[in-house]
């Protein structure tokens, strides 16, 4: 006799897309002034957002350590369309269906905006503020441009849906690996540049990691008796900032090379700090990217051994040669064509 086993896997495959339910949800009416959370205009503003984000998590640390933005209009021109854009975002969100908790979608303007207030209206307004206008008025406020970081609780409202995908969660973990070595780098790079300098004697401390460096590439600061009368030279921001990440990429995934080591006692703090990060984030990533080799491979086991089991009822019943082969053909299209059907059944629901 057959197996329950054979016996569904056949059924299967005879049955065809014909047998799904057929039918479309119809689009829920709204106000005049109100979007929906998934029409095609709100999905392409939603990924715009999404990559302005990724350039303000790249960029923000990066200006403030570096201190591109002094006399740079391009870069304040380019943050404030950035700013702007977000701005219309959260106008944006204050009409903007959402779904409710019974699953249904809330296009009521009242409860849309209360819903929003309750949630990500705050943290959306801190991080728009005109931080660049408020630096320029007190150097003092510099460092708030950090809190444009906010931000990323916008990756986590958009990337929420893709988790359940394995490649996904691949690329999602690298990126985020690479932006913990850029913010780290920025920081390496923010402790060296404070601490080369002693304010109190204008003498350069020499153990620093920036005076060695700039020594090895033939770059090296200098005292300017005749001008400014301060320290000048050293290495290019490029080149500073490419050895930063170079120190914090080795520094999270090895133990370093040495080439760039800490000296003074805040780079020593710094990275006994980033080791303690490192060794959990790399954990915590290279453990999750096992574990996805392994569900891909065990789906792929699943797809061989089906095939497997196909091949020994044919040799079992001895079906011909000719027919064989023609089953064997047909199989892995019919099975990629019910699990097409099956995701859009799925979809629908």
């Amino acid at each position: 006799k057959l197996s329950a086993q054979y016996i569904t896997m056949l059924c299967v495959l005879q049955l065809g897309s014909d047998i799904l339910p057929q039918y479309k949800q119809e689009a829920p009416k709204t106000p005049p002034h109100i979007i929906l959370h998934y029409c095609a205009f709100k999905t392409t503003w939603d990924w715009v957002i999404l990559i302005l984000t990724f350039y303000t998590a790249i960029m923000v640390p990066y200006n403030v350590s570096f201190k591109t933005k002094q006399n740079n209009i391009a870069w304040l021109v380019l943050d404030s369309v950035v700013d702007v854009i977000f701005l219309v975002d959260i106008v944006l969100n204050f009409h903007t269906t959402f779904v409710g908790p019974g699953g249904e979608v809330i296009s009521d303007p009242k409860l849309i905006r209360m819903n929003y207030l309750k949630t990500w209206f705050v943290i959306d307004l801190l991080s728009c503020l005109p931080y660049d206008i408020i630096n320029g008025i007190s150097s003092l406020f510099s460092s708030l441009k950090v809190v444009r970081l906010l931000r990323l609780g916008r990756v986590a409202r958009k990337l929420d849906h893709y988790l359940e995908y394995g490649a996904a969660v691949l690329v999602l973990l690298v990126c985020v690996f690479g932006l913990v070595a850029h913010w780290l780098a920025c920081i390496w790079y923010s402790i060296g540049d404070y601490e080369v300098i002693d304010e109190v004697t204008n003498t350069i401390k020499t153990d620093s990691w920036l005076y060695q460096l700039a020594l090895s590439i033939g770059t090296p600061y200098r005292y300017n008796t005749t001008g400014s009368g301060q320290w000048e030279g050293g290495p290019s921001k490029d080149s500073l900032y490419i050895s930063s990440l170079y120190f914090t990429m080795t520094s999270l995934t090895t133990i370093g090379f040495g080439n760039i080591a800490p000296t003074t006692d805040g780079e020593k703090i710094f990275s006994v700090a980033m080791m303690m990060v490192g060794s959990l984030l790399y954990a915590t990533i290279f453990g999750n990217v096992t574990t996805i080799f392994q569900q891909m491979y065990a789906n792929t086991n699943r797809y061989h051994e089906m095939l497997n089991n196909v091949r020994d009822f044919l040799k079992l019943y001895q079906v011909p040669k000719g027919l064989s082969e023609r089953v064997m053909d047909y199989i892995p299209g019919k099975i990629v064509h019910n699990y097409l059907c099956l995701l859009d059944v799925l979809s629908l629901g």
